[in-house]
């Protein structure tokens, strides 16, 4: 391997990692890993998404160097657009999740000759431990991270990629890019997750609370992707 190749590789080994810590990504595996209340489970998730993105770079980059096929800028656009109602509906859904655990009950409490009903709101506590199928977990993560392959940067990955003169050293610098974006996305889940963990444990209502925040943050940064993505880019 040349020390031109070399280079690029590591240069594509940190920009995959980097690429991770995107808005839109980040977004996107909180409001999954929201759900979740353990560590393993949210590293878990964060990888599914890498392979997911990977894949997808992987057959864009076989169809750009040995079909000489792009990426336009109209189909870049729609699957920006796609990613901007993933965000919302990924958003809306935690949201709902989180607004079912809402109870309000009327009690009625005895004052004297006379009784009076009073409303109360009641937060259900965290749901029960279930056991989850590792496809099943890992199904929806790996649909996001694939339309997150094809959306954003990918155009000049794969650009990137094409210029390298050996075609099976543009495909190298592709998996390399997207072993980088696994191994941070792996790593920020977890550290996403680290939260939900302790809060679940320490309130049921705190742990509501950043749950909304979550699903208010994708769904706000799906809509301006969606309204005016230069915003997020």
């Amino acid at each position: 391997m040349d020390t031109s190749l070399s280079a690029a590789l590591g240069l594509g080994f940190l920009l995959g990692i980097r690429h991770a810590m995107d808005a839109d990504h980040v977004a996107a595996v909180s409001t999954l890993v929201s759900q979740h209340r353990s560590l393993s489970r949210s590293c878990l998730l964060g990888t599914f998404w890498g392979l997911g993105h990977t894949l997808a770079l992987l057959a864009a980059g076989i169809a750009t160097i040995a079909l000489r096929l792009s990426i336009s800028p109209e189909l870049e656009k729609a699957f920006e657009r796609g990613v901007g109602c993933m965000l919302v509906l990924l958003g809306a859904h935690v949201l709902l999740r989180s607004l079912a655990t809402w109870r309000l009950h009327a009690h009625e409490h005895p004052h004297g000759d006379h009784s009076h009903r009073h409303l109360h709101l009641h937060l259900g506590g965290p749901p029960g431990h279930r056991h989850a199928h590792l496809l099943r977990m890992g199904g929806r993560p790996f649909l996001v991270g694939l339309l997150h392959g094809m959306a954003g940067s990918a155009a000049l990955t794969l650009l990137v990629a094409a210029a390298i003169p050996s075609p099976v050293g543009g495909l190298l610098y592709i998996l390399v890019f997207g072993a980088g974006s696994t191994m941070s996305m792996l790593v920020l889940s977890g550290l996403i997750g680290l939260p939900f963990v302790v809060v679940a444990d320490w309130s049921p209502r705190a742990l509501v609370f950043i749950q909304i925040l979550s699903g208010v943050t994708s769904s706000v940064l799906g809509l301006t992707l969606l309204w005016a993505p230069a915003l997020v880019a």
